[in-house]
């Protein structure tokens, strides 16, 4: 008996990911100027016929002069390609966009529990559970191999960071910066992917395409779907998992013309935590990452806790795993460590937990200081997803990559 899951992706311009780039942003802003910066900035985006608006909401403290918002807030939402109000937004000009900024200080009373100079004086900047999951579906083939991570997942953000880089590149020149993409997989009776079952795309487009077409809508349509198809969905996913037919669904209501964007649907950050993560695969513990510095341990403890599970999968010690962790905000130590192998583990839950208490340390200034966590590398974050990528020479994704030494601890 087979069975299906789903998993979803978005485009760096979809709203709430701008939202998401505007805040990290402002993050690598702070941190660039002061590497102990608190940051906690929220960001909103709304379109309208006259003027869009872009909001700045949070808290900063830093060592410094603070970095201009306004200012990173237009750039970062111009990159991704809003620069023309009649697409949904013109992040450029101060007559068809305004930003608000509405930042203060980091309550004293939050600071005094995070401050510290030793790894124990160090504490969570919040209660909270994260949760970290690695697996080995993407092994199959060599294309994703080393990701550990859900293949719905992965293949809907290869869909998204393809259109991304269209727009980027400006190769098809009625793509959008705003889309959205949905993969189904089919897995046997085993649990294991077999093919890709469907893909759905939507993508905002030239309002104008139509003509190319003697305003044909029909044949504008088909056009888009057969590029999508080809430059799109089939370069993203691997062939390993399309050889046989599969269902494509590309703007399922008919068209997605502009306006789009910010003007079709509000942005708010931390809106696609689920996306951000493992599109459902596993269980979430409810807190954002973007617009947060790593003393928060709703984004550091997340990504320490799939660097951990991320090696009990590499080791060979279970083909899923999934960690919880729980903190008491001022606290260095977790109140709790957890983790689960579903049945997939060839040593119990409760040594597998030893162990991984044993080679990881999740106090949370130990976790930003192995992750290099205190540096500007959090925008490239802001789209394509948190996890399954692999890190890069300039030091980005660092709880992607695998160590060695850590593997062989595990194992013993």
């Amino acid at each position: 008996m087979v069975a299906l899951f789903t998993s979803e992706s978005v485009c760096a311009g979809h709203p709430d990911k701008v939202c998401d780039a505007i805040s990290d942003s402002i993050v690598d802003a702070c941190l660039k100027i002061d590497p102990k910066a608190r940051v906690a900035v929220e960001t909103l985006v709304k379109g309208m016929q006259d003027q869009a608006v872009i909001v700045l909401a949070g808290e900063v403290t830093l060592n410094g002069l603070a970095p201009e918002y306004e200012s990173i807030a237009r750039k970062t939402a111009a990159r991704i390609g809003y620069t023309n109000h009649s697409i949904g937004m013109d992040a450029t000009s101060s007559e068809y966009c305004e930003v608000e900024v509405h930042i203060t200080t980091q309550a004293a009373n939050i600071a005094q529990g995070v401050d510290g100079d030793s790894l124990d004086d160090v504490g969570a900047g919040d209660q909270g559970m994260m949760f970290g999951y690695a697996c080995t579906e993407t092994e199959a083939e060599k294309e994703l191999t080393g990701r550990f991570f859900p293949l719905p997942a992965a293949l809907a953000q290869r869909i998204c960071r393809r259109l991304d880089m269209i727009v980027a590149s400006g190769e098809i020149d009625w793509v959008r910066p705003d889309g959205k993409s949905q993969v189904t997989v089919e897995y046997d009776s085993e649990g294991n992917p077999m093919r890709v079952h469907t893909v759905v795309v939507a993508i905002q487009h030239d309002d104008a395409l139509k003509e190319r077409f003697g305003g044909d809508i029909e044949a504008e349509q088909a056009h888009i779907r057969e590029v999508i198809k080809s430059e799109v969905v089939e370069h993203a996913i691997p062939a390993h998992w399309i050889q046989s037919e599969y269902i494509l669904h590309v703007n399922g209501t008919g068209r997605f013309a502009d306006p789009g964007g910010p003007y079709a649907d509000a942005g708010i950050t931390g809106r696609k935590i689920v996306v951000d993560t493992y599109g459902g695969m596993a269980r979430h513990g409810g807190g954002a990452f973007s617009g947060k510095d790593p003393t928060k341990v709703d984004r550091s403890a997340t990504y320490y806790a799939r660097w951990a599970a991320k090696h009990v999968v590499a080791a060979g010690l279970a083909s899923k795993c999934e960690i919880q962790v729980a903190y008491v905000i001022g606290v260095a130590q977790p109140v709790s460590l957890r983790v689960d192998a579903f049945g997939t583990g060839v040593i119990s839950d409760s040594e597998l937990t030893e162990r991984v208490v044993r080679v990881f340390d999740f106090r949370p200034a130990a976790i930003a200081n192995e992750l290099k966590l205190h540096r500007p590398l959090y925008s490239v974050t802001a789209a394509g997803g948190h996890f399954g990528r692999p890190p890069t020479s300039a030091g980005e994704f660092e709880w992607e990559r695998i160590e060695e030494s850590r593997l062989q601890a595990l194992q013993s």
